[in-house]
């Protein structure tokens, strides 16, 4: 099992490429089954989650080809295609329930199972299940398994207004998809409003689907007969450009990140001015970018913050966003709104150092002085950075384990640190 060894108090200085976004270049894959025609993805992140669903897709029967530029991938779901997602591929991976509402709405009949992923609380799929049965789908789980299918007499899904209980990225992801190729219109309220979605249904108009509304609370779909296939380049990924940032806040020191997208981390970057970091947009190649200036965490001031759905504050933020209020000055209160069980981090961050108290949904911080290197263990995805963060200004020597967790959502990362100054190597 790979670890990474992380020897703290260099400061960051340089520049870094940042990769699609993983929550874009998924959905997008799933996409790809929604119509018979090749459909080529551009900037795909290289990442395990992306392995995974590659293979899921390859196991229905879509042809998958890896291109030589610009993290391109060719995908042809020409029949006959075999509408099944089984355990053994997407028991890691939670995004696999992405499948089902293509599936469903190009062959009128599925088979997935349900998903896994990071421990990091409830993520239900009964939104999905009854968002896709007001289209007029016949939905069972049986086994560990959703069977989905048409209801008697039915050729298509069928257009209708679908609106969730809770705001949920996935499940509007699905009902988008499922939407473009139902008879009639469909309405989806309480949608979510990620720059993912947007992405996601760009990729979706430039197939032939009828949008309106992508970006806001209310996107409408008028369903069209068939999809053709297009080029489509996944947008940046601000998971990890905010990731970057939190990592150059504490450390000190000035990165430009090229290709990340201001406009999609305003809460992030409010945040980090208000900490005293400097940040300013820096676009020369036209694909956006940000530069960021740090005096180091020790220079900073420690902020308060709760995460809620966008555009507010990411909950996959928090936990990075967390290891800098823990070398920060003064004292901080982080609010996990989004997910019941997402502070797993706090235990590892304080074997290094710092000083963190929960109460239910609440972390209480106050600045250390100096955090000390020590064996972490990563948990979740996100919780995985904010351990290599804290590291990255610990004194001494720290190793994080379990990095499989940041191998699902960050292309390269050790690489990339390395490559502004960190020192820090993988250890297989």
């Amino acid at each position: 099992m790979d670890k990474l060894l992380i020897r703290g108090g260099r400061p960051l200085r340089g520049e870094v490429m940042i990769s699609g976004a993983k929550n874009a270049a998924l959905p997008e894959m799933c996409a790809t089954l929604l119509t018979e025609e090749p459909v080529t993805l551009l900037n795909v992140p290289r990442l395990h989650d992306v392995r995974t669903m590659r293979q899921l897709l390859d196991n229905m029967g879509v042809t998958t080809e890896t291109l030589g530029e610009r993290g391109g991938m060719r995908f042809h779901a020409s029949e006959p295609i075999k509408p099944e997602a089984p355990y053994e591929l997407v028991k890691t991976m939670r995004a696999s329930v992405l499948a089902l509402g293509p599936l469903l709405a190009r062959f009128g009949h599925a088979k997935v199972s349900l998903p896994g992923g990071c421990a990091i609380g409830s993520r239900p799929v009964d939104q999905h299940i009854r968002g896709l049965q007001a289209m007029g789908a016949e939905i069972h789980v049986e086994h560990g398994y959703m069977l989905a299918r048409l209801s008697q007499g039915q050729s298509r899904l069928r257009g209708g207004r679908i609106s969730t209980d809770m705001v949920t990225v996935t499940g509007t992801e699905n009902f988008l998809m499922a939407a473009c190729l139902a008879e009639g219109e469909t309405v989806l309220e309480n949608a979510a409003q990620e720059p993912e979605i947007i992405d996601l249904a760009e990729m979706l108009i430039r197939m032939g689907a009828r949008i309106e509304g992508h970006g806001g609370s209310q996107i409408r779909i008028q369903g069209v007969e068939r999809l053709h296939g297009c080029t489509h380049e996944v947008v940046a990924d601000r998971i990890e450009a905010g990731t970057f940032l939190c990592a150059v806040a504490a450390t000190g020191g000035e990165v430009l990140l090229r290709h990340a997208r201001a406009e999609h981390l305003d809460a992030v970057i409010d945040k980090l001015r208000d900490a005293g970091v400097e940040l300013e947009c820096a676009s020369a190649d036209g694909q956006g970018g940000i530069r960021i200036r740090s005096p180091g965490g020790k220079a900073l001031k420690a902020q308060t913050f709760r995460t809620t759905e966008y555009p507010g504050f990411p909950t996959d933020m928090q936990a990075q966003f967390m290891a800098l209020n823990c070398v920060a000055e003064g004292a901080s209160v982080v609010t996990e709104t989004i997910f019941e069980n997402r502070f797993m981090h706090v235990n590892e961050l304080a074997r290094l150092g710092a000083c963190i108290h929960v109460e239910g949904r609440s972390a209480m911080i106050d600045g250390a002085p100096q955090l000390s290197g020590a064996t972490v263990m990563a948990t979740d995805l996100r919780a995985s950075a904010s351990l290599v963060i804290a590291a990255l200004v610990a004194e001494g020597e720290t190793l994080v384990d379990r990095i499989y967790h940041l191998d699902r959502g960050y292309d390269q990362m050790e690489r990339k640190l390395r490559g502004i100054g960190a020192d820090i190597e993988r250890i297989q």
